[in-house]
């Protein structure tokens, strides 16, 4: 079985956002990447079932601008086989994004999409569901544990009333929650053998998929600052304070 894992590349989630001047972006220069945190657990997940002997290959790809190479060295660096690189100098929405993947999938013979519930730059939580979507099959959405068992995967996934779990015939779509798994730790000589790993480079427009924006951003914005807190001595002044707020 071939698992292909696609990753996306986004601005570290440890760096403070700014917004550009004129508020039609986040203002990306100078500003750490990385690969996005929900994808980084999907490849760690996908490298753990190879181990277990349940998958021959694991398949890494990004799409975007070239410097996407750089997290599918990573990933290739983790344990992945490795990796395709779709290369694009314009924005692809989630469904832009699906489509292509679809075409990988079938090109690839893959039988199990693994990938992040969402990226952490627009968090739409889209294009797992709209990949499988386009290639009939079963999904399964924010696993936090994946056993694969014969021709089916059962997926354990967290919901409002705690845990719930599924049974999905593969070939199937997972996306991956945070409580899944601990990423590994890259050790610098499995970097450096990354670079002489296999990497095909594809052209977006090779691929002949309409990828024309659906969305359009109107303005971007920072999140109104929160007004400083007080503390209350006990119960009582905390009613008063509340009722001083018309809350009750």
């Amino acid at each position: 079985m071939k698992i292909l894992v696609p990753i996306k590349r986004v601005v570290d989630y440890k760096v403070n956002i700014r917004i550009k001047a004129d508020e039609s972006a986040v203002d990306l220069a100078n500003v750490k990447m990385s690969m996005n945190p929900f994808c980084e657990i999907a490849v760690e997940e996908a490298i753990r079932l190879k181990d277990k002997k349940l998958a021959e290959e694991v398949i890494v790809t990004s799409i975007g601008e070239p410097k996407t190479e750089d997290i599918i060295r990573q990933a290739i660096a983790m344990g992945a086989d490795r990796g395709i690189q779709v290369i694009s100098s314009s924005e692809v929405q989630p469904l832009a994004v699906a489509k292509i993947l679809k075409k990988i999938v079938e090109k690839e013979a893959v039988k199990l999409v693994i990938l992040g519930k969402q990226a952490i730059d627009d968090d739409s939580n889209q294009t797992g569901q709209m990949l499988a979507g386009l290639l009939g099959w079963g999904q399964a959405t924010f696993a936090s544990k994946v056993e694969i068992k014969g021709d089916s995967a059962e997926v354990t996934r967290e919901i409002d009333g705690g845990l719930m779990t599924l049974s999905v015939k593969l070939p199937a779509v997972i996306t991956t929650d945070l409580r899944l798994n601990e990423p590994r730790y890259v050790k610098l000589p499995d970097i450096m053998k990354a670079k002489s790993k296999p990497m095909e480079k594809i052209q977006l427009e090779t691929l002949g998929i309409d990828t024309a924006p659906r969305l359009e951003v109107l303005k971007v914005q920072a999140p109104a600052k929160r007004k400083v807190g007080i503390k209350v001595k006990n119960v009582d002044e905390l009613i008063e304070e509340l009722k001083k707020k018309q809350v009750i």
